[in-house]
């Protein structure tokens, strides 16, 4: 048996507002649905969540396993428990009226359906609010007692009648409620009081009690808003004290009145729906409050609207649910593109909505449509005209303008635009700009002037966003963009670059190699090219600067430090005559093939044996700036010249690169010598050079280590050190000489000073004057040391320099005379007067009688002699003069007077 149940529609938890009838009969267990159709009334539209009908499915063996489910679930779901829910909101209209529901048995699969009729129950405007039923008279039985075994039933002790007060009672006061009484006050005196909020608690004074009537009593209006419900104790006691009753409870309700209106929780409310929506599509929902009681029609609240601005594209474009406040759309037509925004007044009105005794209140809703791509992207133009010069890249070509209805700045209005022709090597791209929505046509690959003159695109544009449903693009989304390409004066280009050519090395000046030259590729126009060379770094090269030829200006030299791996690098430049002159650069790499051109040389040039034969062999190889096959394997053999060479000595070839030199004697003296080595390379033809190894031969210990103190000199310092040192000590003793000499000369020169010295000052003058009258040498006592070193008289740091005689006319300016040495010894006295007299021959301010000064000399019996012939008495008249005439100027004067006969 299966029993279909009402459940509770559209309330509020713990409140039945709605009500649903369901029937069904009684009959015999089966298997399924007893009923095909259930119906269910419902009082209001269908809300999300909620619970529609219970059904239970008829499983008489109960071990079948059903699983329910619904013809609709999109908007109903069933539980397994049987019970239907509403999955989506909706008002209950025809096409939702009917469903059917399934159960199938998860074993067998075997399925069973019933159908669901849904319907709203019929509002009546006579319906009032249900008065609340009487309160009972509250009685307190006394305690239960026996009598005769049985239970006997007690005597009511208390009889109050219930207690209903309404709220904002206008009095007067106190006003009376009720009286309170026990059947004891026929025996004894009773005092009555009430206890609890409201009488001796807060608020306290609210109600009042007469003890000795008992009669209760109201003190104020009450607000059913603030207390709905007092709850008091009623005390009777004896008059001393003694209590006679139980307490008892006093329940006062406080009676509801529509004394608050309804309150929105939200003066303005704010919803949204996008443009295009169906009718039924939910809005908003707006909510209000009314303190009075909800379960009374003072706090039953219905919404309505009153109001529509704009009333485009109709007055009525939503309504409005009357018990939820849900705002749906009745009309379509909703576009953002012509009403952007609705505002409706909303009111709510208490008393179920009843305009005559209800409370009232308004508020705002504001309704925003929405954009959705209901506008596609449109050309404003069909033909876009845009130019770029070849070569370039990151140009923007043409700017594409578009127009669209929707709203600005969102994926619904900004476009995406995309080359569908006339692009197969991809070299142009379009990019939106963010704030206008333009197209930017922009190259990303170099276009070649000479391959493609214009290009002729076809462009398209689209929303980020696709376009609403049922709304296609019109032609005015594609244009085409006539790109036109600028020539330009472009680089001219070597091919091949680099040019490799192979060409032997030695290769004599003013040979031709090759023609390297270079393309333009501007066809289209008329230009000439010139050859420079910008790199050679060796100077073999030169280009011809009309046809390119190139040409050698120097021997080419494989060993080249220029030369790296066989290949000479070379740079040329190729420039044209455009406007502007454009250039281009091309290298030429020579590939230098070897020829026997360098003579293998000994490696290492210095090597040390020991003065035995046992050890003495030295490892040597061969040096050859060749490459193979003009380098080894080598040959190595001793010169026949010197003889001592092949005798002292002999070479072993080990391989193809190395041979060994060893000592032939049994015995060679210490020292250095110099080994001649003939090595012979393998190139074609041969080539051959005697290389001198420097072999230094040393004592050695029994472990072949030299042991003298040369090989310590040589092995700590190489050649080039000792050569170094040599010309540091040969440029010192040099140093040396140069200072001995210049002192040296320096002394003559002061020498050659004192025979012009002061008179006076100079002692030899004081030893005689040339123009004194006396008697001879006998009278005189002179030292003749001062002769041999006059300086020592007077030294130069007391005596000034240059200081001439009284006798003197100074014609010329002061010559520089030899100095003589600080010290000559008494040996040099024969040079001393040379000097002087040399001195004195080259001064030309001298009188020829100055020399005389010098050499004269008075007194007999002199050690040093007689220094002039003038007094000589061995001379005679014989003398011959005439050899005054070679002493110079200086001394004619006197050849004249002596040589001139005897007169």
């Amino acid at each position: 048996m299966c029993i279909l149940t009402g459940a509770p529609i559209g309330v509020s938890p713990g409140l039945y507002l709605a009500s649903v009838e369901a029937s069904g009969e009684i009959a015999l267990c089966k298997t399924g649905f007893p009923e095909d159709v259930y119906s269910a009334v419902l009082s209001q539209d269908v809300h999300e969540g909620q619970p529609l009908l219970n059904v239970k499915f008829s499983n008489c063996n109960g071990k079948r396993k059903v699983q329910y489910e619904s013809s609709e679930p999109a908007d109903f779901k069933v539980d397994e428990d049987g019970m239907v829910y509403a999955v989506r909101s909706f008002p209950l209209s025809s096409e939702h009226a009917k469903f059917l529901i399934y159960a199938q048995d998860k074993e067998t699969q075997e399925k069973w359906q019933v159908a669901v009729k849904l319907s709203l129950k019929p509002t009546l405007p006579e319906d009032s609010v249900k008065e609340s039923p009487e309160i009972e008279e509250i009685v307190f039985p006394r305690q239960a007692t026996k009598h005769n075994g049985h239970l006997q039933r007690q005597k009511r002790d208390w009889v109050i009648p219930p207690i209903n007060l309404p709220e904002n009672s206008r009095g007067p006061f106190p006003q009376e409620l009720v009286r309170i009484r026990s059947d004891r006050d026929k025996n004894l005196s009773l005092r009555y009081s009430v206890t609890g909020p409201g009488a001796d608690q807060p608020p306290t004074g609210i109600f009042i009690i007469n003890p000795i009537s008992g009669q209760l009593s109201v003190t104020k209006p009450l607000d059913r808003e603030l207390i709905a419900r007092f709850h008091l104790r009623a005390h009777a006691v004896d008059i001393n004290g003694n209590q006679v009753e139980n307490p008892i409870d006093i329940v006062i309700n406080v009676i509801d009145m529509n004394d608050n209106r309804p309150e929105f929780l939200h003066q303005v409310w704010n919803g949204t729906v996008p443009e295009g929506s169906k009718p039924g599509t939910y809005v908003m929902t707006v909510t209000a409050i009314d303190a009075d009681d909800p379960n009374a029609l003072n706090g039953m609240l219905r919404y309505r609207i009153l109001s529509q601005a704009p009333s485009t594209p109709s007055p009525n474009m939503f309504t409005i649910n009357n018990e939820t406040g849900d705002i749906i759309t009745v009309a379509a037509g909703l576009d953002r593109e012509k009403v952007q925004q609705y505002t409706l007044i909303i009111q709510a009105t208490d008393m179920e909505g009843n305009p005559t005794y209800g409370l009232s209140n308004t508020a705002t809703a504001v309704i925003t449509v929405t954009d959705v791509n209901d506008n596609p992207p449109e050309f404003t133009a069909m033909t876009f005209y845009g130019e770029v010069p070849e070569n370039r890249v990151d140009v923007i070509v043409a700017n594409l303008t578009v127009t669209d209805k929707d709203q600005p700045h969102t994926p619904a209005w900004n476009a995406a635009y995309r080359i569908s022709g006339g692009d197969p090597t991809g070299r142009f791209a379009i990019q939106t700009d963010p704030n206008s929505n333009d197209g930017l046509v922009t190259v990303v690959k170099p276009i070649d002037f000479e391959t493609n003159r214009m290009f002729v695109l076809t462009v398209a544009a689209e929303n980020q966003v696709p376009l609403a449903k049922g709304i296609q693009h019109p032609p005015q989304s594609t244009a085409t963009v006539s790109v036109t390409v600028i020539d330009v004066n472009e680089n001219p280009y070597f091919a091949p670059n680099p040019k490799i050519i192979r060409q032997e090395e030695g290769l004599h000046a003013g040979t031709m190699l090759t023609t390297f030259t270079a393309q333009d590729p501007d066809r289209y126009m008329q230009q000439n090219i010139r050859y420079t060379k910008l790199s050679d770094p060796a100077n073999w090269l030169k280009i011809d600067p009309v046809n390119g030829q190139i040409t050698t200006i120097a021997v080419l030299d494989r060993e080249s430090p220029n030369v790296k791996n066989n290949i000479y690098n070379a740079t040329f430049l190729a420039s044209d005559n455009g406007i502007p002159p454009m250039s281009g650069t091309g290298t030429l790499q020579i590939y230098l093939l070897d020829i026997n051109d360098n003579a293998p040389q000994v490696l290492p040039q210095e090597a040390e044996t020991c003065e035995t034969p046992d050890p003495n062999s030295i490892n040597i190889t061969a040096l050859d700036y060749d490459i193979d096959p003009n380098a080894g394997p080598f040959a190595f053999d001793l010169p026949l010249s010197p003889v001592t060479i092949k005798r002292n000595w002999t070479i072993t070839r080990l391989n193809g690169d190395f041979a060994q030199l060893n000592l032939k004697i049994k015995f060679l003296e210490a020292g250095i010598y110099e080994v001649p080595i003939i090595i012979t390379d393998s190139g074609n033809p041969p080539k051959s050079n005697i290389s001198i190894l420097r072999v230094k031969v040393c004592q050695c210990d029994s472990n072949g280590d030299c042991t003298d103190v040369d090989r310590i000199v040589g092995a700590g310092l190489g050649t080039g050190a000792i050569i170094a040192i040599l010309l540091c000590i040969i440029i010192l003793l040099i140093l040396v000489l140069m200072f001995v000499v210049w002192m040296k000369r320096r002394d003559k020169e002061r020498q050659a000073k004192q025979l012009l010295i002061d008179p006076e000052d100079d002692v030899r003058d004081n030893i005689l004057k040339y123009d004194e009258e006396g008697g001879g040498e006998e009278d005189q006592d002179y030292d003749l040391s001062q002769l041999q070193q006059p300086d020592t008289v007077e030294p130069d740091a007391i005596k000034p320099v240059g200081i001439r005689r009284l006798d003197e006319r100074p014609i010329h300016a002061e010559p520089q005379y030899p100095v003589r040495s600080a010290a000559p010894h008494p040996g040099d006295i024969g040079d001393f007067i040379n000097e002087g007299l040399k001195a004195a021959d080259n001064d030309p301010t001298a009188p020829p009688y100055d020399s005389l000064l010098v050499f004269d000399y008075e007194g007999s019996g002199s050690t040093a002699g007689s220094l002039s012939s003038l007094n000589s008495s061995s001379s005679g008249g014989e003398q011959d003069y005439d050899y005054l005439n070679d002493w110079g100027p200086r001394f004619k004067k006197l050849a004249d007077m002596y040589g001139g006969g005897d007169d």
